[in-house]
This record gives C-alpha cells, structure tokens and sequence, in this order.
C-alpha cells in the first residue's frame, strides 16, 4: 500500500504521519487488495478535517470526517474508512455463484 499524505494549513509531523500510517493498518488487516490511499489534513479555523481517498481494484472508496482536534478526526476516518471497505469486499463476493441448482 501506498500512502500519499498532505496537509493544508498544517505541517505533517512524523507523529501524525506514524499514527494515520497505524490506523490505516486496520484497513488493509481487512482487506488486503488497498493499492493507494491518498489523504488531505486540513486545518479550518476550529475544525480539524481529515480526508481520504482509497483506491481498491474496481473503484475508489472516499471518506472524510471532522472533529476538534486532528487525532479524533483521524480516528473518525478511520472508522469510516474501514466500514467502506468491508462494504466494498462484501459487494465484491458473489453470494449466489455457489448455490447449487435444485432438481438436477
């Protein structure tokens, strides 16, 4: 998985980037076909937005979250983000390929 992080209004410190690399290793725990994943921190006066983009094979899954400070954002997005992609996984299986035809 690649990991492209920038920040608007804000400086990307090793810690931020340490900690959102250790969250998005939940997503990837679950579903391990991630190619990329692209995020945007941003700084809004009050607000602390986090942004993601992940590129899976069949599309891309998008997911921000806004909280008051940056970790919670983080941790918002992350949640988001995960619940995405069990979504995109389930979709991706195709339940009835495997059912059996009655009668034969």
């Amino acid at each position: 998985m690649q990991l492209t992080l920038t920040g608007h209004h804000l400086e990307i410190t090793d810690s931020l980037r340490h900690y959102l690399e250790k969250k998005l290793d939940r997503v990837v725990r679950h579903f391990d076909q991630v190619i990329d994943v692209h995020c945007t921190l941003t700084v809004e006066k009050l607000s602390h937005r986090a942004e993601a983009t992940v590129h899976v094979p069949g599309g891309a899954l998008h997911a921000d979250a806004s909280e008051g400070h940056m970790y919670a954002a983080i941790d918002a997005l992350t949640d988001k983000l995960d619940r995405l992609v069990k979504k995109h996984k389930e979709k991706k299986n195709d339940h009835h390929a495997t059912e059996v035809m009655k009668g034969e």
